[in-house]
């Protein structure tokens, strides 16, 4: 019998889901490449309404690290308050609503804890999780070194945005081409992950 095939990790508009984790006011100091990570997270979301993609919104303990930053451009988007260090509890019913989910294109901080518990519970519902790298970061390079490698080694995908853009339009002849051309010509800005696949502890090894 033939070795079942590994997931590509195709990704397509109707089945996907764009999740934007806690890029609050609190943050700005305390985070690496903090503008950076924002700036491309808007950029997913710009995309996202292009495409008809639904977008969630979620702020860890907003009481105390406050609103989502302005700059991400989610200010239609009804934040969901969470305390758990994952997205999944407060989007359960989200989630249910949506059978002909696929895949989750994920964003924002902190890479070794509301990132990696938010993909860890996807995964374990059967969901593909796509990590926009260059829109995701901590407080520290380490950490989130050894975030994404621990999240690829559990079965997540890495991508650029980019990378994530083209594949969700996938055709030149696509009607809002045009439009996604002009985000995507855009510099983006250097979110400090060159080091990171750089040398022995790539997280390409």
């Amino acid at each position: 019998m033939a070795a079942a095939r590994p997931s590509l990790g195709r990704i397509f508009p109707g089945s996907s889901i764009l999740f934007l984790c806690d890029m609050q006011e609190k943050f700005r100091h305390r985070v690496v490449y903090f503008p950076e990570i924002v700036s491309v997270a808007a950029r997913m979301l710009k995309v996202a309404r292009l495409l008809q993609v639904p977008a969630v919104l979620t702020e860890q303990y907003p009481q105390s690290l406050g609103p989502t930053v302005p700059e991400l451009g989610a200010q239609d988007l009804k934040p969901l308050s969470k305390t758990c260090f994952s997205m999944v509890p407060v989007l359960q019913q989200e989630l249910d609503s949506r059978p002909q989910l696929q895949s989750v294109l994920l964003c924002g901080i902190e890479a070794q804890a509301c990132i990696l518990n938010t993909t860890l519970d996807l995964l374990d519902r059967g969901l593909q999780v796509h990590l926009v790298v260059d829109a995701c970061s901590s407080g520290s390079q380490v950490d989130r070194m050894v975030a994404l490698a621990r999240m690829r080694q559990s079965g997540a995908f890495l991508s650029t945005s980019e990378g994530l853009i083209l594949q969700l339009v996938r055709d030149a002849a696509h009607p809002q081409f045009k439009e996604i051309l002009k985000i995507i010509k855009e510099p983006v800005p250097d979110s400090g992950l060159l080091g990171l696949f750089k040398g022995q502890n790539s997280l390409l090894c």
